[in-house]
């Protein structure tokens, strides 16, 4: 398998694990800044207990489609990716960074890769997709950077309460042959990858549609 063509500034080894109650006190306590909120798309005015409380059922009782993994470097927590859907061979990746002073050290594309590894290597889907809004530039370009191919502008949205627009991404198990073909492998990307939380969901982080129905 061919590894995706990296930058020349080292990305961080960020591994991903299973999420423990401890991981929901964490990533409660990234609301406290209004400012992440807004470009994550999380609920203004809630406390920190109730986003607590929020973080705890999905990982306690997760969908039964939701796939959600905690993002650690150097044993810290660092934010989680997701992979969602029903389909078997076809997921939504989305993914968040936490907190917002960790932002632009390359943790997002590094979680982004590791979730398409983990799609396409473990779980054997043979597409993923992902959506970013057009004002998130930095997501964009993680998305892009990875290799997904732009698809189509998705449904209305708001950056940092400003009215933008989201665009979709796809990226395939082999990208020069159709979905569902036998023995996918993740192979031959030469560039690199992106987007949490259901009234969260940033894309410099980011987060499946899925989740962000069930905070509203």
């Amino acid at each position: 398998m061919h590894e995706p063509r990296r930058d020349p500034i080292q990305e961080p080894k960020v591994a991903l694990r299973s999420m423990t109650l401890e991981d929901a006190d964490v990533i409660a306590g990234w609301a406290a800044d209004e400012d992440f909120c807004r470009a994550a798309e999380w609920s203004l005015g809630l406390s920190r207990e109730e986003h607590r409380q929020f973080q705890a059922r999905l990982i306690c009782s997760p969908p039964s489609d939701l796939v959600r993994l905690g993002a650690v470097l150097e044993g810290q927590l660092v934010g989680y990716l997701a992979l969602h859907g029903d389909e078997p061979h076809r997921r939504e990746l989305g993914f968040l960074i936490g907190p917002r002073t960790l932002w632009g050290r390359g943790l997002g594309r590094a979680t982004a890769r590791a979730g398409l590894r983990r799609g396409f290597e473990e779980m054997h889907l043979d597409e993923i997709w992902a959506e970013a809004l057009d004002a998130n530039h930095a997501s964009i370009r993680i998305l892009q950077r990875l290799g997904l191919r732009e698809t189509r502008p998705g449904e209305p949205g708001n950056y940092r309460d400003q009215p933008t627009y989201y665009r979709q991404f796809v990226i395939t198990a082999r990208p020069d042959e159709p979905p569902n073909t036998p023995r996918p492998q993740w192979c031959g990307h030469r560039r690199e990858a992106f987007t949490a939380h259901a009234a969260e969901r940033t894309v410099t982080s980011g987060s499946s549609r899925s989740e962000r129905r069930q905070c509203r």
